[in-house]
């Protein structure tokens, strides 16, 4: 959820693609009676700091193509403000929503446009075919365009300090395990870890347990929990609960113990382990955390980063990739959020965000060869060619539980209350409609 970003290609549209994003130069020329805000469009998201400038390139790419005025504003509260918005009428144009479950949720509202013919073409054409299932509402209608998205599955760390060390990478969890205890042994500390997020302060905390749950219960369960085919408070999500907590819950094991998992933001998570020495030596996370380490480091990412994929648990379910991304969906019928819409099914619109990073793309049209730099180009290939991906669970839940009380239920475990009593919350909050 939340943050990430990558690199570029340029794609030929066909004459189709390019008669269609002409319509806002037509408007500028066409009525002098219409005003500019008829060409605005409003969007709104979750991006901010370097991913709202990373996106907003993307914007003005659309703008100089079309003549169109789109414009972006991002919000550390967009989960509860684009709620708010929906409900009051005065919505977004569009608005990048990370949770599959918000989007059924406006569509069964009758607060979103399905997607037109033309869009939905595009992305027939560059799309696999799970990114139109998961932007597809309960009335089999499409409505969400994927862009930015992310894996979510690897464990960073500093790779200079790793090797000065004697630190090696781990391919199952018990040497996971093992080479905790020998950092714990060196004096060094593991993990950073940091759940604060503004009003989505505990997504953090959901990814683990997403991941594990795949490592631990496999794909197939994971899918009926996502679907509520078994309850949250199932033994198996018991079970997984318990093998985050063996790493969160040990003050041994994670930098700042659990008042800093609390309180430090997600982004700022990555930054200890590239301090000199090294406050931590891991940290879980998706492909996007790059965009939020120091700047020297970015400048030297093949150099100064190692990451691996989070290891697995049970031989049998291997190391499945759990990610996520933002859908983009539209509250108005304009001709030109459509556009727009389809604009985003184009490589050309991912390009400049994949050549500057902390960001993949699910297009199956790219040229991984605009990722600026290896470790993304590999991060990249991974989530494209995936045998098996599943999305953020929480993502795909209702969103009075995937964007509510499992974060929150989170917070309370690393809080101090039991797993048994925090599964039991988030079950009992499960709408019933569902």
């Amino acid at each position: 959820m939340i943050n990430k970003g990558m690199k570029a290609v340029a794609l030929v549209f066909s004459t189709a693609a390019v008669l269609g994003l002409v319509s806002c130069k037509g408007n500028k020329k066409s009525s002098t009676a219409k005003s500019t805000d008829d060409k605005t469009i409003r969007i709104f998201g979750a991006f901010r700091g370097e991913e709202a400038a990373r996106f907003d390139e993307i914007v003005k790419l659309f703008n100089e193509k079309t003549g169109c005025n789109a414009v972006y504003e991002g919000s550390p509260e967009f989960e509860t403000q684009i709620l708010v918005q929906a409900e009051a009428g005065t919505p977004p144009d569009i608005a990048a929503i990370p949770q599959p479950g918000m989007m059924k949720n406006f569509a069964r509202r009758g607060f979103i446009k399905p997607l037109s013919k033309e869009v939905v073409t595009k992305i027939d054409e560059n799309y696999a075919p799970v990114w139109k299932q998961l932007g597809t509402a309960d009335d089999g209608k499409v409505y969400g365009v994927f862009h930015r998205v992310n894996a979510k599955s690897f464990v960073w760390y500093p790779k200079k300090a790793w090797e000065a060390k004697g630190y090696t990478v781990p391919k199952t969890w018990d040497e996971l395990t093992a080479l905790e205890n020998k950092m714990v042994a060196n004096g060094d500390t593991p993990w950073s870890i940091g759940f604060e997020s503004g009003a989505a302060t505990g997504w953090v905390g959901t990814d683990w347990l997403e991941d594990v749950m795949l490592r631990t219960a496999g794909p197939d369960v994971y899918d009926k929990w996502v679907s509520h085919k078994i309850p949250f408070n199932d033994p198996a999500v018991m079970n997984a609960l318990n093998y985050v907590g063996s790493i969160m819950l040990n003050g041994k094991y994670v930098y700042g113990g659990t008042t800093n998992i609390l309180t430090q933001n997600y982004g700022d998570s990555i930054k200890p382990l590239f301090e000199n020495p090294p406050k931590a030596y891991m940290n879980r996370q998706g492909n996007f955390i790059t965009g939020f380490m120091p700047e020297d480091v970015q400048a030297h990412l093949e150099e100064d980063v190692g990451v691996f994929a989070l290891p697995s648990i049970d031989p049998k379910y291997g190391t499945p990739v759990l990610g996520g991304g933002d859908q983009f969906v539209a509250f108005s019928d304009k001709k030109e959020v459509q556009e727009f819409m389809e604009f985003l099914t184009t490589w050309e619109a991912c390009a400049p965000w994949a050549k500057v990073g902390g960001a993949l793309f699910p297009h199956k049209n790219q040229n991984f060869d605009d990722y600026g730099n290896a470790i993304e180009r590999d991060i990249a290939k991974i989530l494209v060619n995936a045998t098996v991906f599943r999305f953020d669970a929480s993502d795909m839940m209702p969103a009075e539980v995937g964007a509510g009380t499992f974060w929150t239920g989170m917070v309370d475990y690393v809080s101090g209350k039991d797993a048994k009593t925090v599964l039991t919350a988030i079950e009992n909050s499960w709408p019933k409609s569902n």
